[in-house]
């Protein structure tokens, strides 16, 4: 078999094996299924499926203990945080085990005597979403004023951990 012979018996058994394209343009279906109900995205605009309801937590519910655990963190991380004339790495070795990690890289850099407060002047109060129990803000006064502390857990059983220390607005 010569050369340019074979050439062009490999070339329809390629396009043979190819497959075909589609050159008919694609058109509305009038018999194409419709939904029945409303989509629904997310558990806030209502039920996922039809007859489903939207649950009354998000995963875990408070109870007295998780509040009373909320309220001791966020003090004592305060009574820590609100030191400036404590050494840097003492100050952020004691505040770091009340820490999240993101927070304890944040606050890493930090220089406790640029820190207006220097002591704790009262219990913390929390302000609770019912429907979150994974996180809380904690008020804590202070003699520069109340701070906001945010507190976050990741299960129940989990320990609270501070994320955020928020000075008082000024």
């Amino acid at each position: 078999m010569n050369k340019p012979l074979a050439l062009i018996a490999v070339a329809l058994l390629c396009t043979a094996c190819a497959p075909a394209a589609n050159t008919t343009s694609a058109q509305e279906d009038p018999t194409a299924a419709t939904p029945s109900a409303p989509v629904s995205l997310s558990a806030s605009s209502g039920p996922q499926a039809p007859g489903g309801t939207v649950p009354a937590t998000i995963g875990i519910a408070w109870d007295q203990a998780s509040k009373d655990a909320a309220v001791d963190i966020a003090g004592k991380a305060m009574a820590d945080f609100a030191r400036p004339g404590v050494e840097e790495k003492q100050w952020a070795n004691d505040l770091a085990r009340w820490l999240t990690p993101q927070a304890t890289a944040d606050y890493s850099a930090v220089d406790p005597a640029n820190i207006p407060a220097s002591r704790v002047t009262g219990p913390a109060t929390l302000n609770v979403d019912e429907a979150n129990g994974y996180g809380v803000m904690a008020a804590v006064p202070t003699d520069a004023g109340t701070y906001t502390v945010q507190l976050l857990r990741t299960g129940k059983d989990a320990p609270w951990k501070v994320n955020r220390l928020t000075p008082p607005a000024s």
